[in-house]
């Protein structure tokens, strides 16, 4: 072949043919491809979030599926004026576009009381003090009980009558009792009580050993 044949290809009519042939399947070919991913990923489709705030999951659950979308429960709060198991708050949130089959996060209200930690009041703090604390921790006092001890020190901290050791947990907005000096010297009583208490903690905590501690 030629040097002369081999540059005269641009005068067969088949060669030309082949390419726009070639360049029309490219191009189809790419318009397919994103025509598809339009219509996976419902491109250009939204829908609203409404507004499911305070509603049980059940009737949220039923709001979503109307708009094809999904909800699951991702966390949870405590209010103690809100119904338990109603919905506080979700992501996305209620206004939002967002495309049929997202999934909603629901945060809803605990159903159970969680249980807090009682501050260290007790031998700790001035009545003040312990008001202060045990209130910001969400707790209630309903009474003071007067023993004998220093003036307004707190000597222990009571719920449902029972004396109470640092840490342990009572539900929240509980209503608890403090046993407050009056400024009369301390009577054996108390400081009885408040021995056994501690005693029956350590008790509890005391870690079981084995009954040969010998290293040989």
């Amino acid at each position: 072949m030629s040097i002369k044949e081999f540059f005269s290809f641009h005068e067969n009519r088949f060669f030309w043919l082949n390419i726009i042939a070639m360049v029309v399947v490219i191009a189809l070919a790419i318009f397919g491809v994103l025509k598809g991913l339009d219509i996976y990923t419902h491109h250009g489709e939204w829908v609203e979030v409404p507004n499911v705030k305070g509603k049980s999951v059940l009737e949220a659950k039923h709001e979503f599926e109307k708009l094809e979308l999904s909800c699951i429960v991702s966390d949870s709060d405590y209010v103690s004026t809100l119904p338990a198991g109603c919905i506080l708050d979700y992501n996305p949130e209620a206004g939002q576009r967002v495309k049929r089959g997202r999934i909603i996060y629901l945060n809803i209200n605990n159903i159970s009381v969680p249980l807090v930690s009682v501050p260290d009041v007790a031998d700790n703090s001035s009545l003040r003090q312990a008001e202060a604390r045990l209130l910001a921790a969400g707790f209630k006092i309903s009474r003071v009980e007067e023993v004998d001890g220093e003036k307004d020190w707190v000597y222990g901290v009571k719920y449902n009558g029972k004396l109470l050791m640092i840490g342990e947990k009572v539900p929240v907005n509980s209503t608890l009792s403090l046993m407050v000096g009056t400024g009369a010297e301390v009577t054996d009583s108390l400081n009885v009580e408040l021995a056994e208490k501690t005693k029956e903690t350590q008790k509890q905590e005391k870690p079981a050993t084995s009954g040969d501690d010998s290293w040989f």
